[in-house]
């Protein structure tokens, strides 16, 4: 592979697609024109921004022309310390060895939640594992979201003391977090979401929700997007869903 065609790990990926989705949202132009200006098929924008293919450097150097700015961070200042760690997590994320999470690393789930859009049904969507040596950690990456400008990436954190298992996204302060077991003998893990819902005009309301992880192993020609009744998947989806909350791996308390 060229130098100019070297493709971004999926985290420089997940951040360089953060930097473009806020610069659209600050110039108030839509993608298609992003497209047209920087010579890329809206098919590839769309890809790439929603984590189902990974940035080139030509791709990235492309959106920069068009958008007159750079697409490139360093690596945040805390990273040299959790070099020095090797293959072990920092402290705040559990201290936790790469050894101890092979089996995370490198996976890909299909995770479920209710539609916060369609009453019964369910949001369906991939998340995927990868330990990164930058930040001596695991981190998760989620693709082929239906709201792909919407889709989270961030940090595992694996303490011993608890037992359950934290996907954290900070984005400038902003925090979304999920909290879920360790996986059943078959793999899936089940917890729950807190996030925002996004209302009409620029509204956003604290939202719990019960999630659930399944292995993509598991779900033999899943489906993703929003899965309503009757759909192919429906009851499979529907019945991690009932595990979640009547097997009380999560509880839920009304007001």
């Amino acid at each position: 592979m060229s130098a100019p065609d070297k493709q971004l790990s999926a985290e420089q990926s997940a951040q360089v697609a953060e930097m473009i989705r806020e610069e659209i949202a600050r110039r108030r132009i839509s993608r298609q024109t992003l497209a047209e200006q920087a010579k890329l098929s809206l098919s590839t924008l769309e890809k790439v921004l929603g984590g189902r293919r990974p940035f080139t450097l030509a791709t990235m150097v492309r959106l920069e022309q068009a958008l007159g700015v750079s697409l490139r961070k360093t690596t945040p200042s805390a990273a040299p310390a959790a070099i020095a760690n090797g293959d072990v997590a920092p402290d705040s994320l559990g201290a936790y060895s790469r050894r101890a999470v092979a089996w995370l690393d490198g996976t890909t789930y299909v995770t479920l939640r209710p539609s916060f859009g369609e009453k019964d049904a369910i949001f369906a969507y991939y998340t995927r594992f990868a330990w990164d040596d930058a930040t001596s950690s695991l981190l998760f990456h989620e693709g082929e979201r239906l709201d792909a400008i919407y889709s989270q990436w961030g940090e595992v954190a694996v303490p011993n003391q608890s037992g359950f298992i934290y996907f954290v996204t900070n984005r400038h302060g902003q925090h979304r977090l999920i909290t879920v077991s360790r996986p059943t003998r078959l793999g899936e893990m089940y917890g729950i979401i807190l996030t925002l819902l996004a209302g009409r005009g620029s509204n956003l309301t604290p939202i719990a929700s019960p999630i659930a992880l399944v292995p993509l192993a598991n779900v033999p020609d899943a489906t993703v997007g929003r899965i309503s009744l009757g759909a192919a998947n429906y009851a499979v989806y529907r019945e991690h869903m009932r595990r979640t909350t009547e097997e009380q791996f999560a509880v839920l308390v009304p007001g």
